[in-house]
């Protein structure tokens, strides 16, 4: 194989493949990153079994070739390179070795045979449909916070995605909730999507689907079954294994009941949240909210370090109510909300309190209250 190719695209390329591969392998071939040059471009694959990416690259290719190189090693030096230069990638007669080549610079690595790679085969999809980047990354961004960290609970380790009949139109529905805050976010349907099976995405394939839907302008292509599902982002092509597993019936825990509406500036109050929490030890972040009259007082107690308190404006004409949640989830959701107003619809200080955003995007957040 012999390749001369811009630093900057060999770069962003593999800027985008190198981060699915695991830095601690038992498997050698698994740290490695397949590349595949034929045509006018330069494949390149990484996989940690559950994921698998694939980018293609424009290159000037004299010889068509394959193997695989160790990845993080590989993206180190060409980041290291000089910006605007050309880098030549060839491997040695036997296979054993590539040459990365770019002005003086010159590095020799070590090669697997590229039969080794694994491919984790995608079968067939029962279900395709395109969607607008922006759609895409408002589902995850209003989502993935709060998907949960536990292992035990691996049906929870990721972001639900299905398609609902919500007030007669079919929306095209994320879900994540880690037992102590939930959050919901729809879209329009996309033709296509009907009748999909509901899926649950893991917690990193939603990681690198982040950082890959930052273009507004692009479509993604989406395709899904039962056990896998692939984006077709550009050029680069993410597959992923989905969570074998059932999600819980989200929809119990959503309240319907509550009747007591609290509007506040959501900036005002996320940085009064943010400044009475300091004092807050870091095993117990409650924050209690007090309300009355057109008023919200906000209190933390740290029987080790003090106690603070600040004071804010907002709309409530209902009992005065006292709660309690958890300050760094309450930021966590303020985060989400693009309005300028906050809504919490509370009903007492032991039920789930429901948050809306002003801005009237089609997201809801559901948040336990914690004992103060």
């Amino acid at each position: 194989m012999r390749v001369t190719l811009e630093r900057s695209n060999l770069l962003k390329s593999l800027n985008h493949v190198h981060r699915v591969v695991e830095r601690r392998n038992t498997i050698p071939i698994l740290s490695n990153v397949l590349l595949k040059a034929e045509g006018a471009t330069l494949d390149m694959k990484a996989t940690d079994l559950d994921l698998e990416i694939t980018e293609a690259t424009p290159a000037m290719i004299e010889q068509a070739g394959a193997t695989t190189v160790p990845a993080h090693l590989l993206y180190d030096i060409v980041r290291k390179l000089s910006d605007g230069s050309e880098v030549l990638l060839s491997t040695d007669a036997d296979g054993t070795s590539m040459t990365v080549a770019s002005g003086r610079s010159k590095f020799s690595l070590q090669c697997l045979p590229e039969s080794d790679f694994p491919d984790l085969t995608a079968g067939a999809f029962t279900h395709t449909f395109r969607l607008p980047a922006t759609q895409l990354k408002m589902l995850i961004d209003r989502t993935q916070f709060a998907i949960s960290t536990e292992e035990t609970r691996y049906y929870l380790n990721g972001i639900f995605v299905h398609s609902i009949e919500s007030e007669g139109a079919l929306k095209l529905r994320a879900v994540a909730t880690d037992g102590h805050r939930l959050a919901r976010a729809d879209v329009d349907a996309p033709s296509g999507s009907e009748g999909m099976p509901g899926i649950i995405i893991p917690r990193k394939t939603v990681g690198e689907l982040q950082k890959l839907v930052d273009n507004p302008d692009v479509t993604v292509t989406v395709e899904l079954s039962d056990a896998k599902i692939r984006f077709t982002i550009g050029s680069v092509v993410l597959t992923s294994k989905l969570i074998d597993g059932t999600f819980p019936d989200y929809q119990r825990v959503i309240p319907t009941g509550n009747d007591k509406e609290l509007t506040v500036d959501c900036q005002s109050f996320a940085q009064a949240v943010d400044r009475v929490s300091t004092i807050s030890s870091e095993r117990g972040r409650a924050v209690k909210l007090a309300i009355a009259d057109g008023q919200l007082t906000l209190t933390v107690n740290n029987p080790d370090s003090g106690s603070a308190t600040e004071e804010l404006a907002v709309g409530y004409d209902r009992d005065p109510l006292e709660i309690g949640f958890n300050a760094k989830y309450l930021l966590d959701i303020t985060n989400q909300l693009s309005g300028s107003d906050a809504v919490f619809m509370l009903a007492d200080p032991g039920s789930p309190t429901l948050v809306r955003d002003t801005a009237g995007d089609d997201a809801l957040y559901v948040l336990m209250p914690m004992r103060v």
